[in-house]
């Protein structure tokens, strides 16, 4: 209030002085005071803090995934016996009790064995680009108490008590200048409880494989030329965001293939209606 005061007094036109105070004026005219007068108001103006506005509304920001980089990387496969380090054989996957039997077979880890990043034997039933992370959103027939606080997408993928949300999930993986992508099939290397690494900034615990935070297929193996044991980065991503490869190829769990099943049906009852038309 003082401020804005005084910026009346140096404002006011020089007719409003008293002759006191034209007498011991500096200034010989009224344009010369004005001058003066307007220069000082500018100058108290630049003090005046400038009010920052603030919204109430929270908009939400973009969803990104950020790079988890430098993980060391190794092998698995479908059906792989247990023994060295691999501890359980994977017959079964955390979340799926049948797994080899649902994927349809051996995924023969022999690259002899191998033809278009899937075994010769057979056409896999599932997506032959899987991963294991060391993380299970659930436990016993529930979802563990951290779930729906740590998964960025938990609320939006929820299907039902104990229903994971992490399964089938995409991940990309990159070594390189090489990316690919591949679906989370089962829990591992080692850990199932590690959720601070897998959606938090912790790097992977130690353990008998040189600190391994991620379990890959043959298929992302071959396509990323992996050694045994290696180094890559890797993110969750969106569906929408799985770029056109041979990890959209196969899989009754492959978001791809499905959509493609359901067009391809849509077409059929069409031209179905059509045909009975006269």
């Amino acid at each position: 209030m003082r401020r804005i005061f005084a910026l009346l007094i140096l404002t006011a036109p020089f007719g409003m002085l008293s002759a006191e105070e034209q007498s011991s004026s500096p200034y010989a005219t009224a344009a010369d005071f004005a001058k003066y007068a307007m220069k000082l108001r500018e100058q108290a103006l630049l003090k005046v803090e400038p009010q920052v506005f603030v919204p109430t509304s929270s908009r939400p920001a973009i969803q990104r995934y950020p790079w988890k980089t430098n993980i060391v990387t190794t092998v698995f496969w479908v059906g792989e016996q247990a023994g060295g380090n691999n501890p359980v054989p994977n017959f079964r996957s955390s979340w799926d009790l049948n797994w080899q039997a649902d994927y349809g077979g051996f995924d023969n880890p022999e690259r002899s064995g191998r033809r278009n990043y899937i075994p010769v034997a057979f056409i896999p039933r599932q997506n032959p680009f899987y991963c294991a992370l060391p993380y299970n959103d659930v436990t016993h027939g529930q979802f563990k108490p951290e779930a729906p606080l740590v998964i960025p997408w938990f609320k939006q993928a929820y299907m039902g008590q104990g229903q994971s949300v992490c399964w089938h999930r995409w991940i990309a993986i990159r070594k390189g200048n090489r990316t690919c992508y591949a679906q989370w099939e089962d829990c591992g290397p080692f850990r199932t409880d590690h959720f601070q690494y897998v959606f938090g900034n912790e790097r992977p615990k130690p353990n008998l494989t040189h600190g391994a935070g991620l379990d890959v297929s043959p298929a992302v193996r071959d396509y990323l030329g992996l050694q045994p044991t290696d180094v890559t980065d890797w993110q969750f991503v969106d569906v929408k965001d799985v770029a056109p490869g041979p990890w959209r190829s196969y899989g009754e769990n492959n978001n791809f293939v499905l959509a493609r099943r359901q067009m391809e049906q849509r077409l059929v009852q069409q031209g179905g209606a059509t045909g009975t038309k006269k």
